[in-house]
């Protein structure tokens, strides 16, 4: 996964109203989620910007309310591609993350606030990669037509073992049949998603059905 650099300076005012004038100073609000439990009641220093939030069981975790920069996070939210993101929080601590989810306005669609997950070396994550299929299949050779129905799938792994794509080989893939999630393997990662759904299908258009009428004759 290629790693992404992002600069950020912590938020000590949080609020509808605090945030919307951050906006308009191409500036957005964004919060990075930590992994790591820590104990209750937390001992630590905590850096600008943090706050511990209770999960349960005398546990908790330490959030980070900051910000960035439109310009600076342009090219991490609008691409389909994956990154590892580093983090460096200005004044405080630089950290592995990954993007977590991204909220836009209904109408503008401009970016009002990003998550961030914390990652370590050592401990697998959950997230989406893009799939590819390569390869001319015998079904759309034969007329058919093929129908990718997922375009990213869900993975786990350590971050260094997360690929950036998922490339699936259809050549073998008749007409009528299916690739589905439990048919596919990849290297130190682990799929998520449903063993049964499908990836990707060679529809019967008219043209195949009538050459194989044809055949059939």
């Amino acid at each position: 996964m290629k790693t992404f650099k992002l600069e950020a300076t912590p938020r000590e005012v949080i609020g509808r109203k605090a945030s919307k004038q951050l906006r308009k100073q191409s500036l957005i609000p964004a919060v990075l989620y930590g992994r790591e439990p820590v104990e209750l009641p937390y001992k630590g220093m905590l850096n600008a910007g943090e706050k511990i939030v209770e999960i349960g069981d005398n546990k908790g975790v330490i959030v980070t309310d900051f910000t960035v920069s439109l310009d600076g996070v342009r090219k991490l939210i609008y691409t389909p591609e994956i990154h590892l993101v580093d983090i460096a929080i200005k004044g405080g601590k630089s950290v592995k993350a990954i993007l977590k989810d991204s909220q836009y306005h209904p109408v503008s669609d401009d970016i009002l606030h990003i998550d961030f997950l914390e990652v370590f070396e050592n401990k697998p994550i959950v997230m989406e990669v893009p799939v590819i299929l390569e390869g001319h299949s015998v079904g759309v050779k034969a007329g058919g037509k093929l129908n990718q129905s997922m375009r990213k799938l869900k993975v786990k792994g350590l971050a260094n073992n997360i690929p950036e794509i998922l490339t699936i080989n259809v050549e073998h893939l008749e007409l009528g049949k299916v690739i589905k999630v439990g048919e596919l393997g990849f290297d130190n990662i682990e799929l998520v998603n449903p063993k049964n759904a499908v990836v990707c299908i060679v529809k019967m258009t008219r043209a195949s059905q009538s050459a194989a009428a044809t055949a059939g004759k």
